[in-house]
C-alpha cells in the first residue's frame, strides 16, 4: 500500500510546481507567510483549512492528500514535450510570422500607393481649379 503523502510537504511542492510565493498564498487565505511556513511543515492539515489550500492552488483536495512526487514531475515532463498536443495547442504557432510580416508590408505598399494617387489626383484638381479662377 503507497504511503500517505505529508500534507504540509505536499502544499509546499504543490505551490512551488505552481510558481506561488508563500506572500501569495498567505495572502490568498487571510494568514501570515510564516503561517504558510508552519502549515507546509505539518504532516496533516485539517480538513477545512485543507479545503481551502485546494481551492485557493485550484487543485482537488485528493491531489494533496495523494500527493506523489514522481508522479507529479512524471506528468509535467510527459505533458510538455516538443510535439505533445499540449504544447502543440498552445505554443506552436500553426503560421509562418515572418509570411505574416511580409502580407502586411505589402498591404502597407498598396495602401501608400494609393494615398499617393489620391493626393496627386487632388493637386491637379486644385491646380485646375486655381487655373480657371485665373483666367
Amino acid at each position: 500500500m503507497p504511503e500517505k503523502a505529508h500534507h504540509g510537504r505536499a502544499v509546499k511542492r504543490i505551490r512551488e510546481l505552481l510558481h506561488i510565493k508563500q506572500e501569495v498564498l498567505a495572502d490568498a487565505l487571510n494568514i501570515s507567510q510564516q503561517s504558510v511556513s508552519v502549515l507546509e511543515g505539518k504532516e496533516i492539515i485539517e480538513p477545512e483549512q485543507l479545503e481551502q489550500i485546494a481551492k485557493t492552488l485550484k487543485v482537488p483536495v485528493e491531489a494533496i492528500k495523494n500527493f506523489n512526487e514522481e508522479g507529479a514531475v512524471n506528468i509535467i515532463a510527459n505533458t510538455f514535450q516538443d510535439e505533445s498536443s499540449a504544447y502543440t495547442y498552445n505554443y506552436k504557432c500553426t503560421f509562418n510570422p515572418f509570411d505574416k510580416w511580409v502580407e502586411v508590408a505589402e498591404e502597407n505598399k498598396k495602401l501608400y500607393a494609393a494615398l499617393l494617387k489620391e493626393k496627386d489626383e487632388k493637386i491637379a484638381l486644385l491646380e485646375k481649379v486655381l487655373n480657371e479662377k485665373k483666367k
